[in-house]
């Protein structure tokens, strides 16, 4: 699979198990949030009145975010680029880059959240701020789970076999980064800007 990597292995379908289980666990988790963007635009498409964005919500902090995000995947494409050049001080580089953008937008959404509490805008305030803070929470939870596992492969790479047996885990944290990311793309425009 990479060139500093003696570790390969022969399936049926040609695609290694690991990067199969990830896109198959990535596909549903496409139909999760499509359920809930779907629950979203039929609710909004529903209700005679709804917030228009800019009023309730600060798109300055989300396009902050979202250019936070951005970086965060170019970050981690690094990181696995950095995997085929067998470069162990650059993938560690762009693993701490990628966690540190992003528990930094972890940081932006909290402090975007407490304006809305000191506001009084809650779970269960309204239809237009229970879909807010569910799609924006559940999306936090994913950022906070992408993060946990870069930290988790960026504490495998201090193993001295790391390329050879479980460099391909860059490549399968970046594929759940990058849905992350993506999902963000959605959810930008459809609560911000729409």
């Amino acid at each position: 699979m990479y060139p500093a990597s003696t570790h390969t292995e022969v399936t049926s379908t040609g695609i290694p198990s690991g990067k199969l289980g990830m896109w198959l666990f990535l596909a549903s988790e496409v139909m999760f949030f499509s359920g809930l963007i779907g629950a979203y635009i039929v609710l909004r498409a529903s209700l005679p009145t709804w917030p228009h964005p800019g009023e309730d919500l600060s798109i300055p902090l989300a396009a902050l975010n979202t250019f936070i995000l951005l970086s965060s995947s170019m970050t981690m494409a690094l990181a696995v680029a950095s995997v085929a050049y067998a470069d162990i001080k650059k993938i560690r580089l762009f693993l701490i880059l990628t966690i540190v953008l992003g528990s930094a937008f972890l940081c932006v959404k909290g402090y975007e959240y407490s304006i809305k509490f000191a506001h009084g805008h809650f779970p269960g305030t309204s239809i237009f701020w229970d879909c807010y803070f569910t799609l924006t929470g559940f999306h936090g939870i994913h950022v906070l789970a992408g993060i946990i596992t870069n930290l988790w492969v960026l504490g495998l790479t201090f193993r001295g076999d790391f390329l050879q047996r479980k460099g391909h885990l860059v490549d399968l944290s970046g594929l759940y980064w990058h849905f992350v990311d993506l999902v963000w793309i959605f959810l930008f425009p459809l609560l911000y800007l729409i």
